[in-house]
């Protein structure tokens, strides 16, 4: 597994570890996704069964300024190791995000807005999201055996989350301004670690989406985990041209599965409370 030291790797090296697997996970400097060399190098020396990619550039705003190196790792890293693990003989798993859309919400036939399945066009808007397009394109285009994973708003307790600024900016005011006009699904690691392990398992392939059942604004996300941390802050309302950011966030980014053999991961807001539950479990250790 690359990406071993991030959010999302340290929770599949625990889920690996439950599920009795053996998980090799690799990071900088063992492995360097955008060299090519390094690649083959590092899958010829552990030899895998399979391969589950968790490496990329995450900082969205950054990456406006950065599209270069953005394209390296996002686009052209996950291409190559999705052409070493096909070389290789072996799956690989690439983790990918809601950005690859356009933030426009699809309707359903009664014409209420309704989630993005695998199967609606792409529209990326940001560096970010057309560089991870490319990577789902490579990943794709180098074995029918590869998979691409979508997912959203994704929190955990190994890095910076939303979960974890506000928490912590209630401990310093009285009151955090939100965004309401952005709608997604959050992700707990700890949910999506073992559902990317489940699809190796089963040998599900293509393009698939896993993010937290239900949608809910970011300004909801935040009520949501005041209320269950039982945290008295309050959450103002604020527009996303009032919180202007580097990089232009989806407007909607509710994602779901239209296929039968991918399992949908628990509501969000079972997320957040596995997340508390985790964070208080680390805290008290």
């Amino acid at each position: 597994m690359t990406g071993a030291a991030g959010m999302l790797g340290l929770d599949v090296l625990r889920a690996g570890e439950r599920a009795g697997h053996e998980l090799i996970g690799l990071d900088l400097p063992e492995i360097d996704i955008t060299d090519p060399a390094s690649v083959e190098g590092a899958l010829q020396r552990v030899a895998p069964d399979a391969v589950l990619n968790c490496a990329a550039l995450t900082d969205v705003d950054a990456q406006e300024s950065k599209r270069e190196l953005a394209q390296a790792v996002n686009g052209d890293g996950a291409g190559n190791l999705a052409r070493a693990a096909a070389a290789a003989g072996v799956p690989l798993v690439h983790v990918s995000t809601d950005y690859v859309f356009s933030g426009e919400a699809p309707h359903d036939a009664a014409g209420k807005p309704r989630p993005y399945l695998e199967s609606d066009p792409t529209g990326p808007r940001s560096v970010y999201g057309e560089t991870k397009l490319a990577g789902e394109q490579q990943v794709l285009a180098a074995s029918p055996r590869h998979t691409v994973a979508r997912t959203a708003w994704l929190f955990g307790v190994g890095g910076r989350n939303f979960v974890e600024t506000m928490l912590t900016l209630s401990c310093e005011r009285d009151a955090v301004q939100v965004v309401v006009d952005q709608e997604g699904c959050p992700t707990w690691s700890g949910h999506l670690a073992p559902a990317l392990l489940g699809l190796i398992e089963r040998g599900v392939c293509g393009l698939v989406h896993l993010a937290g059942s239900g949608h809910v604004s970011w300004n909801g996300f935040a009520r949501e985990i005041f209320r269950q941390a039982e945290v008295e802050c309050r959450v103002e309302e604020a527009s996303s041209a009032e919180m202007a950011r580097p990089a232009p966030r989806p407007a909607w980014s509710a994602l779901e599965s239209e296929r039968e053999d991918v399992l949908p991961l628990p509501p969000w807001q079972d997320g957040v409370a596995g997340y508390l539950a985790a964070r208080a479990g680390m805290m008290r250790a």
